[in-house]
């Protein structure tokens, strides 16, 4: 997958493209990719996720909606993620008010138009883009007529008679629902981030605690618990206890490999499969004899 920072030099021939913000790169987000794919293929092209960076959320309600925004995935995250669906190219535009003004007009004559040559805009249910989101399929539909690029809607997923989203799968994170929200993703909720030992905590001393430091202070976390985890080192997965403290405004992620030594690895790619309990307070104290059976209890999870 080839990925683009920049419209200055973008020149994509016979594009299929979509475009959204694909935090957490779910399971609707994907059906939307195969699709890409799919079509591509048929005519020969290329497919294309056009994304913004920040989200546009952050830049334009800073005070409101922006403001406590979490995100699912890190920019680095997502592209692993969109890299494994598949996906051709992936063009990130820098997202600022200047750029929130672009009519649905412009958006398409220049960027789907001019810069991708697209031959297929595919979007997600209910669609909106361009300045005050006055953009959506009915449009897209008639300018394709002028422009000479097909559309297609893809339909919401439903998941468990639930339909998927990234807001309901910030949410199972943030209830440390962590199972509800790998159901809802398709894929463990996971951290690409480096781990170092950690500094002083009130973690029992004979445990070999790591603490992991995301890339981005954005990043959603669940709450303050024992969760089971496991690493991806070479191929295979080595299971871990991971324990979230409450750390003045934030949170802190120490991990607990009672199998392995953490410290031949500088970076983890850290997936949450089940939490095991949630902490009584912020998770600062955490009784020794309770983690030696949290780790017995992660030993006997099969994943």
């Amino acid at each position: 997958m080839l990925v683009h920072r920049s419209l200055e030099k973008l020149n994509i021939n016979k594009s299929v493209v979509t475009t959204g913000s694909f935090d957490g790169v779910h399971v609707g987000h994907r059906t939307i990719i195969n699709r890409l794919r799919s079509i591509a293929n048929d005519i020969d092209g290329v497919s294309v996720l056009v994304t913004f960076y920040p989200h546009p959320r952050k830049i334009l309600y800073p005070n409101t909606q922006g403001k406590d925004l979490q995100m699912i995935n890190t920019q680095r995250e997502k592209i692993y993620l969109l890299e494994k669906a598949g996906l051709d190219h992936l063009v990130i535009i820098p997202f600022s008010l200047e750029f929130s003004k672009t009519t649905s007009v412009d958006f398409i004559r220049k960027i789907l138009v001019a810069k991708l040559h697209a031959s297929c805009v595919v979007v997600g249910f209910n669609h909106h883009f361009g300045h005050n989101r006055e953009g959506d399929y009915d449009y897209l539909h008639e300018l394709g007529k002028y422009y000479e690029f097909a559309v297609e809607e893809i339909p919401e997923q439903d998941i468990h008679n639930e339909f998927v989203s990234s807001t309901k799968i910030r949410k199972a994170i943030l209830e440390g629902n962590i199972q509800r929200a790998n159901a809802y993703l398709d894929h463990e909720y996971f951290f690409i981030a480096p781990i170092r030992i950690a500094s002083e905590n009130s973690l029992p001393a004979d445990f070999a605690w790591f603490e992991l430091f995301p890339d981005e202070e954005e990043k959603q976390i669940t709450p303050p618990g024992v969760y089971a985890g496991s690493i991806l080192e070479d191929d295979h997965r080595i299971k871990v206890m991971v324990v979230i403290q409450k750390s003045g405004e934030g949170s802190r992620i120490l991990l607990h490999a009672p199998d392995f030594d953490l410290s031949k690895i500088p970076e983890v790619n850290l997936a949450f499969h089940k939490r095991i309990r949630l902490a009584e307070n912020d998770g600062t104290g955490v009784d020794r004899n309770l983690l030696i059976q949290d780790i017995e209890d992660i030993r006997d999870l099969i994943y």
